[in-house]
């Protein structure tokens, strides 16, 4: 957290533009050994292990990090992520590949008061909802992939609930998962259909928004690279037993992750400096113009030696024994 903060308040907004109010987030799979009790098989990434869920914002900075099981809810994890990283950024936005998102996360989102930013997989198969009955006829175009109007009436019984919830989420004192974990158990409870109401309304939204806006299609797409840039880093630093966390004991897992944040933050934190103590050189005055300066990050490693420096004298032989 202090490395983010230093960070923030170090920047050159001449180089590096406005601060932004938004972050990406993306889990990776790390190997562990058979031996822990929290090693599960995942699915999508084709082997067993732990994940590694990040909250990135787009000058690659890290401003939280969490170890999940393989099981674990994403959605939740991005929620939790945006409401205990602790830093001074105000986040107002998320952006997620598909497994951040669903309903009941666009609903939680809402009523946590920031902005759901997905890259939906097969957007086209997605359902809208329409406002209310008496819009059956109003999108002759979008009639194809309409549905059902949004229930208000289900969201306005049961709105003090909802906020509630979200209240106990903000402050801390029930976590995302476990309230998800809850409800999922109980499909049927009231205040689940309702957030599921307000998370269909504003998925709605946001694809018609999506479909429209070419400018948040770039956004979204550029700010998962970012994450996925992050990623990349976390194979040059985390090389120790071929990248596996050999330990069975959940708090040296985290302990691990948490030291691996910390270095990649530090990484950021000093290249951020060397780049603009060379960019406030005479020679380097208007060299760069706004295109070149969006293609500049601080994630870079070429100058890191991760095994160390080397010196060989080729003059002196070694003293070992015949």
């Amino acid at each position: 957290m202090a490395v983010a903060n230093a960070t923030f308040a170090a920047r050159s907004e001449a180089i590096w533009g406005q601060g932004t109010t938004t972050v990406a987030s993306d889990s990776t799979h790390f190997k562990a050994w058979d031996r822990n009790i929290f090693t599960e098989w995942h699915s999508r990434y084709g082997g067993r292990g732990v994940l590694v869920y990040w909250h990135i914002e787009k000058g690659s900075m890290a401003i939280h990090s969490q170890l999940l099981n393989c099981t674990a809810s994403e959605v939740a994890a991005a929620i939790e992520g945006m409401m205990r990283h602790a830093t001074t950024m105000q986040a107002e936005g998320n952006y997620v590949d598909s497994h951040g998102q669903s309903e009941i996360g666009f609903g939680l989102t809402r009523l946590l008061g920031y902005d759901l930013l997905p890259r939906i997989k097969q957007i086209n198969k997605v359902k809208l909802y329409r406002p209310g009955r008496e819009d059956e006829d109003t999108y002759e175009r979008l009639h194809g992939a309409m549905t059902r109007p949004i229930r208000w009436d289900v969201i306005a019984n049961n709105y003090d609930q909802l906020i509630k919830y979200a209240t106990a989420i903000r402050v801390g004192t029930a976590s995302t998962e476990a309230i998800l974990r809850r409800f999922t158990r109980t499909a049927s409870h009231p205040v689940y259909q309702a957030m599921l109401e307000v998370g269909r309304a504003q998925k709605t939204i946001f694809v018609a928004r999506y479909l429209r806006n070419r400018d948040l299609q770039r956004e979204i797409q550029e700010g998962l690279n970012v994450v996925e840039g992050w990623n990349g880093a976390n194979d040059v630093i985390f090389f120790g037993k071929s990248g596996e966390l050999s330990s069975n004991r959940r708090d040296q897992q985290e302990l691990s992750v948490l030291s691996l944040h910390l270095l990649q933050t530090a990484l950021v934190f000093v290249n951020t400096l060397m780049i603009q103590d060379l960019l406030t050189e005479p020679e380097w005055a208007g060299v760069l113009t706004e295109e070149d300066k969006r293609a500049l990050t601080p994630l870079f490693w070429m100058h890191v030696r991760p095994y160390g420096e080397v010196q060989l004298n080729m003059g002196h032989r070694l003293q070992l024994a015949a």
